[in-house]
């Protein structure tokens, strides 16, 4: 099975100078944790629900002022689409993380992986490895 079969492939992206309130507030209506951040078509981070409260709220900055830029986690760990679930849930596992952008050969982004599409949507022994892995840090 491949990483196209189980992902999410509706993704709204927001640029790197969009307020924190906007993105929270799409967080909020389009019942998500993470917005993929992109510039020049390519993905230059990621704001999660974390990142709002971590770096915004609970540090020091102006939240009327404060951009994606600002509190976006760089750096970003992907796959792509046509990756084996397996080895995606792999990078998951090892790197701890709930959430992957998925790139096509175009190196354009096309859908979002979390630990909820294995859920739904994976071989259930594979779908609770990773659960079990990504969560330990949090026991």
């Amino acid at each position: 099975m491949k990483v196209k079969d189980i992902m999410h492939s509706k993704v709204t992206w927001v640029g790197p100078d969009e307020t924190l309130s906007r993105i929270a507030t799409k967080m909020r209506d389009d019942d998500i944790g993470a917005i993929p951040v992109g510039e020049n078509d390519r993905l230059v981070g990621m704001v999660t629900d974390r990142d709002i409260t971590c770096r915004a709220v609970a540090g020091s900055g102006d939240m009327k002022k404060l951009k994606a830029r600002d509190v976006m986690t760089k750096n970003v760990v992907w796959c792509h689409d046509t990756d084996d679930i397996a080895e995606a849930a792999h990078l998951m596992e090892s790197k701890k993380i709930r959430r992957l952008p998925v790139i096509d050969r175009n190196k354009r982004m096309v859908g979002m992986l979390s630990l909820g599409d294995f859920a739904g949507r994976a071989p259930k022994s594979l779908s609770g490895e990773i659960v079990a892995a990504v969560a330990a840090h949090h026991g």
